[in-house]
């Protein structure tokens, strides 16, 4: 009688994502990284680690890739402690320890600083959160960062963008960092769904931060109304009828006809159709 294999949580997380998730996570991560060209040969990535589902299974691919990939690139897990509470702290820890993510942990006081502002405190949270990252990274000798970003988000905010930021905007794959030369950024979950990384987590019966700031905790109220959170809701609506919504949302950003916009911005500076109207 043949003895069953056990396999260690790590082990356990990375097989269900090239058996049972094949086609929703590893196909879709792997087709980003090759149509937009997020790694070369001789990288040394920062994946930015904050405790969440999206960047827990970003770690766990990009450690997958790193160890089979024919492009050979190096890789830091990075975690930045904004001053998340003793728990969360201790959360985060368990969970790199319990997928076998060899994380760099850096402390900062991001929390403290947007608790003394009113003026839109997660916008700067972010910014700070950025460059802080950044500046780790390329302390680390990295040439790139990369955040867990997905496909939902990708939608989410080309929707959010017309429909409350009067714009037409996209999330895109890769960009160059304006504030630290020589550093990119890339999202290599741009392709993959959000209700996928869910799947997986609850398969491998995994337990992640949620947002884990404290102002947001102390106003769970308005983070229900916030204007993602509406977005989501009215994209399940249209889903129910119209299946195709999230993929057509998507494809439009990689179809856009600048010929039939009344404006656009391009490198910073604004155009008009009038520009070239007579020249026709």
């Amino acid at each position: 009688m043949s003895k069953q294999v056990e396999f260690s949580p790590a082990e356990k997380a990375i097989r269900s994502i090239l058996k049972t998730y094949r086609k929703t996570v590893w196909a879709p991560f792997i087709a980003a990284i090759k149509e937009y060209e997020l790694i070369s040969a001789g990288d040394k990535i920062g994946v930015c680690m904050s405790g969440g589902k999206d960047s827990a299974i970003l770690g766990v691919l990009m450690k997958q890739l790193q160890a089979h990939s024919d492009v050979p690139f190096d890789v830091e897990y990075i975690v930045m402690d904004p001053g998340y509470s003793a728990e969360n702290r201790r959360r985060l820890e368990e969970n790199a320890a319990l997928l076998e993510l060899p994380v760099r942990i850096f402390e900062t006081n991001i929390f403290g600083v947007t608790a003394k502002t009113d003026k839109s405190p997660c916008y700067l949270c972010a910014r700070m959160r950025r460059g802080h990252l950044y500046s780790y990274a390329k302390e680390l000798g990295c040439n790139k960062i990369a955040l867990g970003h997905h496909f939902s988000d990708v939608i989410e905010t080309t929707l959010m963008g017309m429909l409350w930021g009067s714009q037409i905007q996209g999330m895109l794959p890769k960009l160059h960092s304006t504030n630290f030369e020589g550093m990119d950024l890339i999202r290599p979950l741009y392709k993959v769904h959000e209700d996928a990384i869910i799947n997986w987590a609850h398969y491998n019966d995994l337990h992640f931060l949620a947002c884990a700031c404290k102002l947001t905790e102390a106003a769970a109220v308005d983070e229900e109304k916030s204007k993602r959170r509406e977005t989501k809701s009215l994209i399940r609506e249209l889903k129910k009828t119209n299946p195709c919504i999230e993929k057509n949302i998507f494809n439009s950003i990689h179809r856009a006809n600048v010929d039939t916009l009344v404006s656009y911005k391009l490198h910073g500076e604004m155009h008009s159709f009038l520009e070239d109207f007579d020249s026709e």
